[in-house]
C-alpha cells in the first residue's frame, strides 16, 4: 500500500490501488448495533431484538448486515445486543459459526455487560462502541465499520472503506438520496462539491434539499467508517460530557465536522447511478411493504443474485408442497414466495411471503399477507393485508383484513391498515403464564 503522508496528521491517509482492497478489509474491524427494541414494529419486538425479526420467508433482518460484510471481504466482525438478545444470538450461533478464527475470520457476540464504572446499560451507540473499547483495542485494526443490524439492503462496504481511505477522511457517514418530505425521520447531510460534510440535522422539521436537486435530500444510512485512532478520541471525549446523549446522530457526527474531514459516501446502484435499494423497516407498514416487494416480477432487492447471497441459518426442512387440484379446492400460488417446508393444501396464496413449516389449509384465500414461521392456517379461512406471527394458528373460519373495526378489537392495526396477529391475541400463549402445560419457543 502506497503511503502518501502530508504530515504527522496526515499518516492515517493512503492512496489506495485496486489490489490493495484486501489489505485494507482485513485491517478493518467491523461492528453491528443490534440492540434496538424496535418499539414501532410492536408485538413483533415484544420477545425479540429487531434484528431478529424473520424477513423473506427464511431469513432475519440482520442475515443482511452479516451477509453484507462478508461479501465485502469483512471478516472481522461484533455484534453489541442488548434487547431480548437471546433468538439472536442463538441464530447468530447457529447459522454464522463458520467463520475460522484460525485465519483471522470472527463473528463475536458482544452482549451489553456494563463494562464502565458506572455499572449501566448502552445509553446509546456511541456509548455502546465505548463499553467495548477494550475489546475494539485487542482486535488492533487501523479502521472500523459501524453500521446498524436492522435494514434491509446489499452494499459492498469495501467501496465505501476505499473511498474513506482515498479521501483522507477521518470519518464517512453513508448516506442516500430520500424525497425530501420523507427526510424528517433521517439524519439530514449538507455537503459541498466534493461530498465533505458541511452540516448534518438529525430528523430535522426541515430537511435541506440537495443543491442542485430540489425536493430531494441526502439522508445517512447509519453507516459509519472511522480512523481507528479518531474513533478512540471521540468516544472517550463524548463520554466525558455528562450532557451528551452518546448517540452517533445526535452528538458525535455533529460535534466533530468543523475540526474533522468528514465525507459522505452516496449509496448508489453501480449500473443505473440511481439510488440504491435500502430500506428502514421499523414500522410495521415498511416492513410488511418490503416483503411485498419481494413478490415483483423482478424486485429490486435481487435475493437470487449467486455473486452476492444473503446467508442465513435454515432448519432441514423438505420442498414446499401443493396439493389438490378441483375446483374450489387448489392448492396454488401466484407472485409468491413459498419456503420451504410449506404445504399448501387446496388454498390460494396471492401476493404473500410464507414464512418456512407454514401449513395452510383447504379453501383457504391468503392475499397480500407476510406469513412468519410455522404457522397454521385452518380451512375457510380469508386473510388479506396481514402479517402473521411465528406459531399463530389460526382457527377454521376466519375473516380477517376486511372488517378493521372488527381487526382492531381482536388485533393490531398499523395506521396503513395493515393487521398484526400474534398467537397471544388469540390465547396462544409462548409460555405457561395460566399454569397450563403448553410450551412454545416463540422468538
Amino acid at each position: 500500500m502506497a503511503q502518501t503522508p502530508k504530515g504527522d496528521d496526515d499518516l492515517h491517509k493512503y492512496y489506495v490501488e485496486p489490489n490493495m482492497i484486501t489489505e485494507l478489509t482485513r485491517n478493518t474491524l467491523v461492528l453491528i448495533l443490534a440492540g434496538g427494541e424496535g418499539s414501532r414494529l410492536k408485538d413483533l419486538t415484544k420477545w425479540r431484538a429487531k434484528p431478529a425479526v424473520p424477513f423473506g420467508g427464511k431469513y432475519r433482518i440482520i442475515d443482511f448486515a452479516l451477509s453484507n460484510c462478508v461479501n465485502s471481504g469483512l471478516r472481522k466482525i461484533g455484534v453489541l445486543t442488548q434487547y431480548k438478545s437471546h433468538s439472536l444470538l442463538r441464530h447468530i450461533q447457529r447459522g454464522w459459526g463458520f467463520m475460522r478464527a484460525e485465519i483471522g475470520e470472527f463473528v463475536e457476540l458482544l452482549p451489553a455487560q456494563q463494562r464502565t464504572s458506572e455499572k449501566a446499560w448502552y445509553k446509546g451507540t456511541a456509548d455502546a462502541l465505548f463499553q467495548n473499547m477494550d475489546i475494539m483495542q485487542r482486535h488492533n485494526t487501523e479502521y472500523v465499520i459501524v453500521l446498524g443490524g436492522d435494514h434491509i439492503y446489499t452494499m459492498d462496504y469495501a467501496k465505501m472503506l476505499v473511498q474513506h481511505v482515498q479521501s483522507g477522511a477521518d470519518f464517512t457517514v453513508g448516506a442516500i438520496e430520500v424525497p425530501t418530505e420523507e427526510a424528517t425521520g433521517f439524519g439530514v447531510l449538507a455537503v459541498n462539491d466534493d461530498m465533505r460534510i458541511t452540516r448534518f440535522d438529525e430528523k430535522p422539521a426541515e430537511p435541506e434539499s440537495i443543491p442542485g436537486k430540489p425536493g430531494t435530500s441526502l439522508a445517512s444510512m447509519g453507516i459509519y467508517v472511522f480512523s481507528t485512532r479518531f474513533l478512540y478520541e471521540t468516544l472517550s471525549e463524548d463520554a466525558a460530557k455528562p450532557e451528551s446523549s452518546h448517540d452517533f446522530g445526535k452528538d458525535i457526527i455533529p460535534a466533530r465536522i468543523e475540526d474533522s474531514v468528514a465525507m459522505a459516501y452516496a449509496f448508489r446502484d453501480d449500473k443505473t447511478g440511481l439510488p440504491a435499494y435500502w430500506r428502514d423497516v421499523g414500522t410495521l407498514q415498511s416492513y410488511w411493504q418490503a416483503n411485498m416487494e419481494l413478490c415483483d416480477v423482478e424486485p429490486e432487492l435481487n435475493l437470487y443474485n449467486r455473486a452476492w447471497t444473503i446467508w442465513t441459518y435454515q432448519t432441514q426442512n423438505p420442498p414446499a408442497k401443493f396439493v389438490f387440484d378441483e375446483e374450489g379446492r387448489r392448492g396454488e400460488a401466484i407472485d409468491s414466495l413459498i419456503s420451504a417446508g410449506c404445504i399448501i393444501s387446496g388454498a390460494k396464496v396471492k401476493r404473500s411471503v410464507i414464512s418456512f413449516n407454514t401449513i395452510i389449509e383447504s379453501h383457504s384465500t391468503i392475499k397480500d399477507c407476510v406469513i412468519l414461521p410455522k404457522v397454521r392456517i385452518g380451512p375457510n379461512c380469508r386473510i388479506t393485508r396481514a402479517i402473521i406471527d411465528k406459531e399463530t394458528e389460526i382457527p377454521e373460519g376466519t375473516v380477517i383484513g376486511e372488517d378493521i373495526e372488527a381487526d382492531r378489537e381482536r388485533f393490531h392495526v398499523s395506521p396503513e391498515g395493515i393487521v398484526l396477529v400474534t398467537p397471544e391475541m388469540l390465547g396462544q400463549y409462548s409460555f405457561p403464564m395460566d399454569g397450563s402445560t403448553r410450551w412454545r419457543e416463540k422468538a
